[in-house]
């Protein structure tokens, strides 16, 4: 009879997302309230958003704050917003990120514009989701330094805060996944398209696109050309840019296989990943200079260049990276349509009126 008042208890305990004595219950990290439809721009496919995180006004704007909140970091002075700053197309413009304490890491910010359409998060593809990603930094000491209780404790003694999160996601306070979950919700609103090249292929607009551009187009779908859109893909009616998908195309190759960053195989421990990093989108490409994982390539034309010379060789080389004759005008034709990816930047998403 105890046994069963127990477990009564502590049902009601669950349900009613309150802590009794004994009970161990979990609070709710799911939003509640209507779901907000976030609608991608032209270009974009829809959103596949996971059913435990739908996306609400109040989580998105939470995530918001968040996003440019510096109490995430160890000693109050970096945000997400630090290395993914709206005025650099949310990335920071460094060759490899600055972090905590003046630490410099080892590669570059990716943009988190259209991150929401990636199937694994970071270079190496070592996140399964926006959710998941979105604590690395936090507790990384070469980013932001802090543990994720500490983050949690902080943001907890502000009432204001408390309160948004209750209101949020229901009675229970701050927590880390409710911190991951009302990131990831903003981050999916961070969406760009409708560019001159949308335009052009998706609506049929001829003229929205330069003679050059539309050179470098063909160039870039000619598999015996460019290949470009062999990892930047290209669909009947929307366009990602990337194959969401890993590849070694010798950036970082040393002598004998070497490399200076072992890209994704630590997580999966693959050969075929030796050397390899996710394929980023080359949406808003031309506003988030420098290039590569390393930040290596300081222009779209070196970009070009290092393709056209196929690639740094080495054992894991990926297939499709082969030398490809381009004259200097394809090269600059090519460049000029990487240009026309440039797409309308996303509303609301910058610093909100008052940050915590």
């Amino acid at each position: 009879m105890n046994r069963l008042l127990t477990v009564l208890r502590c049902t009601v305990a669950a349900t009613l997302l309150v802590t009794i004595s004994g009970c161990k219950t979990a609070v709710s990290a799911k939003p509640i309230g209507p779901t907000f439809a976030i609608q991608p721009p032209l270009g974009l496919p829809p959103l596949s958003i996971p059913p435990e995180n739908p996306p609400t006004v109040a989580s998105i704007a939470l995530g918001r704050a968040l996003f440019y909140d510096v109490r995430l970091s160890n000693d109050n002075s970096i945000s997400c917003a630090t290395c993914h700053n709206p005025v650099l197309n949310f990335t920071d413009g460094n060759k490899v990120s600055h972090g905590f304490g003046g630490h410099v890491g080892v590669r570059n910010a990716p943009p988190i514009v259209n991150a929401a359409y990636l199937r694994l998060q970071f270079w190496d593809g070592r996140a399964a989701s926006l959710e998941e990603q979105a604590a690395f930094p936090i507790s990384n000491p070469v980013e932001m330094n802090q543990s994720h209780d500490i983050s949690v404790a902080k943001l907890a003694k502000d009432p204001e805060y408390a309160a948004l999160f209750n209101k949020t996601f229901g009675p229970g306070g701050v927590t880390l996944q409710r911190i991951e979950n009302a990131l990831a919700s903003f981050e999916r609103t961070v969406l760009s398209g409708d560019s001159a090249f949308d335009r052009y292929l998706f609506r049929g607009e001829r003229d929205a696109l330069t003679p050059s551009q539309i050179r470098g187009f063909r160039i870039f779908i000619d598999t015996k050309r460019g290949n470009c859109s062999t990892c930047h893909t290209v669909n009947d009616t929307y366009a990602l840019l990337t194959d969401g998908k890993a590849h070694n195309i010798g950036v970082g190759a040393g002598d004998a296989g070497a490399f200076s960053d072992m890209g994704r195989y630590p997580q999966t421990k693959a050969d075929a990943d030796r050397g390899a990093f996710m394929t980023p989108s080359l949406r808003d490409v031309a506003r988030t200079a420098p290039y590569m994982h390393d930040g290596s390539l300081k222009t779209l034309k070196d970009v070009v260049d290092f393709y056209a010379g196929g690639g740094n060789s080495n054992p894991y080389l990926d297939k499709e990276i082969r030398t490809i004759v381009l004259s200097a005008q394809d090269r600059q034709d090519l460049v000029a349509f990487l240009e026309s990816l440039n797409g309308t930047p996303p509303a609301n998403v910058g610093p909100p009126k008052t940050v915590r």
